[in-house]
């Protein structure tokens, strides 16, 4: 549904791709069809039958013409008249088409209906008739387009103002928008299909009927009914009365549509009985549905709300400025006793931890910001392994040139999880990353050894969340925007990315 309201080629396509395989299809049976009732009105009239002449090719060139007035007036007129652009050309070229249809449908049928020519007392007579029954054909195929080019732009217009129409008049509901389209749209198949008359008029009635009291049931009935002792009891009680009252309206509609008075009462008992045993109840179900996702709704809402109170006293107890400040006294302290490596160590964290208390909550951040933390975490780790001659670590990241923005935290991942299983300072051990832009498209790999961890460690049993997390986070923030490729063995583990950004 989406994808109709928010990308029109799309509906496009649905449109094309259908009237296409109608056309093939139309086609096909074609030609694999026996004229037998054609052939018969031409063996009455004693008139030579010929099938291509006058049968195959008049059917197959009338198909295409229709396919083709569908092409032009659904693709190219139409939309300028709803825009209003280019009106008199618009008009120009539904006129013409008009014209078309009916000449080439009046030339064909004088072929496919060469028996009425017996039938009348002179050519012209048959000529007239000809081209008369093909400009009522003609001007009920464009009244067809007409009715469907309503229903969809009506369709769309209801669909995508869903929200608004239902916050502006509460009794209208998102469920009746829709199967007021659908009944539209089964109003259009049923006169295309050359429904039977009686039908049309009594869908023509049922259905709407049936929308107003799901409406009026939603709003009224079913609230005001369930203050009750027996709510179902009392709503069944008020749409009973309501059926009863309608019957009189329902029947003298149904009398001065169809000019029948049995005709107009049957109908007005059945949709009484009908909206009794179908909607009034369909409506109680989705009543109560509804109710109960609110109530999920509700109480889903309360607990995050607890939750969130709860993670904001908590983080409220860790002071920023404190803790920064903290690192403030002991970088200093390092400094005034030469201890290098610490007051680097204590410079880097600090960075770290700004980071993430500053800008890891943006949804986006700019690449660089996310190279210099990804920096500062792999210069961090150094000052652990540099002193071990076994450990081999390399990094080739390069900066990125222009505002490119990333989600933040993004990366980091793959890069602890390599220090967190990749380094042993026992034995020989290696990390190697590389990151690189070109054009917009990020290709991030990290390569690293593997090591078990010893029986003591408690992070022995514990396989994490971080690499699980992240591919979550990539599909849901970059779908089909990324490629996460992992590859492992018993002593290495490989990671590519390759994301497209912005």
């Amino acid at each position: 549904m989406k994808d109709l309201l928010h990308k029109p080629g799309f509906l496009n396509k649905v449109e094309f791709w259908t009237a296409t395989s109608i056309f093939v299809i139309a086609a096909f049976f074609l030609s694999a069809d026996a004229p037998g009732p054609t052939k018969r009105l031409f063996e009455e009239a004693r008139t030579p039958f010929y099938y291509y002449s006058d049968y195959f090719f008049p059917q197959l060139i009338k198909y295409t013409l229709v396919y083709l007035a569908f092409l032009l007036l659904n693709f190219k007129v139409v939309p300028h008249l709803i825009r209003k652009e280019e009106k008199l050309r618009s008009v120009l070229a539904v006129v013409a088409v008009f014209l078309v249809i009916w000449l080439v449908f009046g030339v064909l049928d004088t072929y496919a209906k060469n028996y009425l020519f017996s039938r009348f007392p002179t050519e012209d007579d048959t000529y007239d008739y000809i081209f008369q029954e093909t400009a009522f054909l003609a001007f009920r195929l464009l009244l067809l387009l007409g009715f469907y080019s309503f229903i969809k732009y009506t369709a769309l217009y209801l669909l995508a103002n869903s929200e608004t129409i239902e916050s502006r008049y509460r009794i209208i509901t998102r469920d009746a928008l829709a199967a007021f389209v659908l009944w539209m749209v089964s109003m259009f198949l049923l006169l295309v299909a050359d429904a039977d008359g009686e039908l049309l008029i009594g869908w023509g009635v049922l259905a709407p009927f049936g929308i107003m009291l799901y409406c009026f049931a939603f709003y009224y009935l079913i609230p005001l009914a369930m203050s009750r002792r027996k709510p179902l009891k009392a709503y069944l009680w008020r749409v009973a009365l309501v059926l009863v009252v309608s019957i009189l309206p329902v029947g003298v509609i149904g009398l001065l549509i169809s000019h029948d008075e049995e005709y107009g009462f049957g109908l007005a008992v059945f949709n009484a009985s009908f909206q009794f045993l179908i909607t009034a109840p369909l409506a109680w179900v989705l009543y109560k549905r509804q109710m109960q996702g609110q109530a999920e709704v509700f109480t889903l809402k309360k607990e995050l709300g607890q939750s969130t109170a709860s993670f904001d006293f908590l983080r409220s107890q860790i002071n920023p400025h404190f803790l920064f400040n903290a690192l403030n006294t002991i970088y200093g302290t390092a400094i005034q006793e030469n201890a290098e490596r610490t007051s680097e160590g204590i410079e880097k964290l600090g960075n770290m931890m700004r980071f993430m208390l500053q800008e890891n909550m943006q949804e986006r951040i700019s690449l660089a910001r996310e190279i210099e933390y990804l920096q500062n975490y792999i210069s961090f780790q150094r000052l652990r392994t540099d002193p071990s001659p076994n450990v081999e670590i390399k990094a080739q990241i390069e900066q990125p040139v222009g505002m490119v923005q990333i989600s933040p935290m993004l990366l980091i991942p793959f890069v602890e999880n390599a220090f967190k299983h990749g380094i042993s300072l026992r034995e020989p051990s290696h990390i190697y990353i590389t990151l690189e832009m070109k054009e917009k498209t990020l290709y991030f790999d990290v390569h690293n050894s593997k090591h078990l961890k010893q029986g003591t460690d408690p992070e022995r049993d514990k396989s994490g969340i971080g690499l699980a997390n992240v591919r979550q986070r990539l599909q849901l923030l970059y779908p089909h925007k990324h490629e996460l490729i992992i590859r492992e063995t018993g002593k290495e583990f490989f990671i590519h990315l390759t994301l497209q950004l912005s």
